[in-house]
């Protein structure tokens, strides 16, 4: 494993994330990791730093591990994770170990607490230093809302530092 970056080919990051998916990783300290599949994920810079821009839902277990660390991690694989990204996008961490179950390893974090998988990829360590969340339906435009947001609950988008970027 070696830091590089910040990006890592991030046209092809990008492309597997809309095209795939991706893992992003919440982690209390001492507690277990979860993985979640992301569809939505931007990098770039902001405030004279690099940063990745994930799209959490109050809902999602993972939002609670991020609101308690403060830190998360995405782990964008290679390719071949079709089965693990259907299982962390359809199963909850409150209720499954999705890493015991799919025998992934992980790797602890060298800047963060969150340990990303160990899997061929890239993989991003990231600390909040921003968040937002969307409150109101009415600005989004219609198509948006209806189409992503039926139900309402809401995105929180995270704005995460990238402090360090690995490569396996």
């Amino acid at each position: 494993m070696s830091k590089q970056g910040p990006w890592l080919d991030y046209d092809k990051v990008q492309e597997q994330i809309g095209g795939g998916g991706a893992f992003l990783m919440g982690q209390v300290p001492g507690g277990k990791l979860n993985p979640m599949t992301i569809g939505w994920g931007f990098g770039g810079t902001c405030w004279g730093r690099a940063v990745f821009l994930v799209l959490v839902r109050p809902s999602r277990y993972t939002h609670g591990l991020i609101e308690q660390s403060g830190e998360f991690a995405v782990s964008v694989p290679s390719g071949g994770m079709e089965k693990e990204l259907s299982v962390c996008g359809t199963k909850s961490g409150r209720d499954a170990d999705k890493i015991a179950e799919l025998g992934l390893g992980t790797v602890p974090g060298t800047e963060v607490g969150v340990s990303t998988l160990d899997v061929p990829g890239v993989h991003y360590e990231c600390r909040v230093v921003a968040k937002s969340r969307l409150t109101e339906m009415g600005l989004l435009s219609a198509e948006i809302a209806d189409r992503h947001y039926p139900q309402g609950d809401l995105h929180t988008l995270y704005f995460g530092e990238v402090l360090a970027v690995h490569r396996r």
